[in-house]
């Protein structure tokens, strides 16, 4: 039993698990173009700052009814996009990567809402780019790509248009600075102070965990029907996923950092960051490897051939066969357990032996039609007391039975009723079902057609 228990727990966790899902927090969105120099990019940071009042104070009184947004856009001929840009590259070359950002667009939008029992402030930067100098090594054959720059994050501020976009602290004292004062020096700033724009968690999660497939229209004989841009004609495209919660990748949970603060009243600051998600795409196949401690993947037209893999590469080899074992030893456990519920009960026939019954013919002819109903009765009645029916017992029933009509002769009924059926039929004597009737005066019957019979005849 303890161990039917284990494995009930352990599939309900794989199924929690499989199944959860999330609001992404950092998401990369990339197609890799080994036969160009520049391929685009997207990442994408969310997160949401709760400031919650339950019991009113001076803070639900500065908060009342505020609802602002902050929201614009930048290209590269920003200063501070510029800075950035700097920023991140460093960050991608002390990742061990040669791939650089060589075009940076930034567009930012910042929503603060204030309700009754707290005030919300929405947090949103989007980086679009283009990544450049991606390609190691470029032969006939192959082509090796660098895969190694997906940590875009920085920890300097980042300020676009007068407004510093990384730090959540940082808006509230520009927007709100009486609000943010309650803040200032307690355990909520530092919540407050964690950077917006990170991605080391798709850096950290090696490309094996990855889910990949590929896609082979762009090989295929009729693929100009499908209006294939010509950067992918005459090649299959790679796409590595990540962000699915399971036990190859991990649980990936919400990023969840909360501080209270005492003041006039007790205030509670959390943030909320998601899980992150990313989609890679690269033109050919792609061969995942390591260089220098780097990622890297091997890219060629067309996958080798006889080539085949799942969704999740070597995913199958490690899982299925371990869920298989699972399942063979919770079947185990399942038969183990009836086997011995089995033992617990009685074996054998329960009830009445059929041998000892015998079958009974119940139906009687009627117009020369029989029927071939019947019934089991016992062949002895050695067992009659344990098998009787209640209703069988004379002491069980208020009821005197019928009186008997006194027993005529079959002779005499014979004699006397003229319209019996011959004895070879097997029916009695029914005036009434007959129609009619050569009966004498000791005819017992009392259909009224024999009487009147009988009253003709005397």
């Amino acid at each position: 039993m303890s161990r039917a228990v284990v494995l009930t727990v352990l599939l309900a966790g794989l199924i929690i698990i499989g199944s959860s899902g999330s609001v992404f927090g950092a998401q990369m969105d990339a197609r890799i173009n080994p036969n160009t120099e520049t391929s685009p990019f997207k990442m994408n940071y969310q997160k949401t700052v709760f400031i919650e009042y339950q019991n009113g104070g001076q803070l639900f009184d500065v908060l009342r009814g505020q609802e602002w947004t902050v929201q614009g856009t930048a290209d590269s001929s920003d200063p501070g996009v510029q800075k950035l840009m700097s920023t991140l590259n460093n960050k991608i070359q002390s990742d061990g990567s040669q791939a650089h950002i060589s075009d940076l667009n930034v567009s930012y939008d910042i929503h603060l809402k204030a309700r009754n029992i707290n005030t919300s402030v929405d947090y949103r930067v989007i980086l679009e780019g283009t990544l450049s100098n991606y390609v190691i090594t470029k032969d006939s054959q192959k082509t090796l790509i660098d895969l190694g720059w997906r940590g875009m994050s920085t920890t300097n501020e980042v300020v676009i248009d007068g407004h510093e976009l990384n730090f959540p602290i940082n808006i509230l004292l520009e927007m709100e600075p009486e609000a943010a004062a309650f803040f200032v020096g307690t355990e909520a700033e530092d919540v407050l102070h964690r950077n917006l724009i990170d991605a080391d968690f798709i850096l950290q999660q090696p490309l094996t965990n990855w889910h990949f497939l590929f896609d082979p229209t762009g090989i295929n004989v009729d693929a100009g029907t499908f209006g294939l841009s010509e950067e992918i004609a005459g090649y299959v495209v790679s796409s590595w996923t990540m962000g699915e919660s399971s036990i190859r990748e991990g649980r990936q949970v919400e990023r969840v950092f909360e501080a209270e603060v005492m003041a006039d009243q007790l205030y509670v600051v959390r943030s909320v960051q998601s899980s992150d998600q990313a989609n890679l795409y690269a033109i050919g196949f792609g061969a995942l490897d390591v260089f220098d401690g780097v990622e890297i993947a091997g890219v060629t037209a067309t996958p080798p051939e006889d080539y085949a893999t799942t969704s999740t590469g070597d995913f199958p080899v490690m899982i299925i066969y371990g869920m298989a074992g699972i399942a063979a030893i919770a079947g185990g456990a399942f038969f183990m357990f009836s086997n011995r519920a089995l033992k617990n009960t009685k074996e054998g026939q329960q009830g009445i032996d059929p041998n000892r019954l015998v079958g009974h013919q119940t139906s009687s002819s009627s117009g020369g039609y029989q029927t071939n109903r019947g019934e089991a009765q016992l062949a002895d009645d050695s067992d009659y007391q344990q098998t009787r029916s209640y209703y069988d017992d004379s002491s069980n029933t208020t009821q005197s039975p019928p009186p008997q009509p006194e027993a005529t002769p079959a002779a005499a009924q014979e004699a006397a009723c003229g319209c019996a059926a011959s004895a070879e039929m097997g029916s009695e004597c029914d005036c009434a079902m007959q129609g009619a009737c050569l009966c004498d005066a000791s005819c017992p019957c009392n259909a009224d057609i024999c009487k009147e019979q009988v009253n003709s005849m005397s």
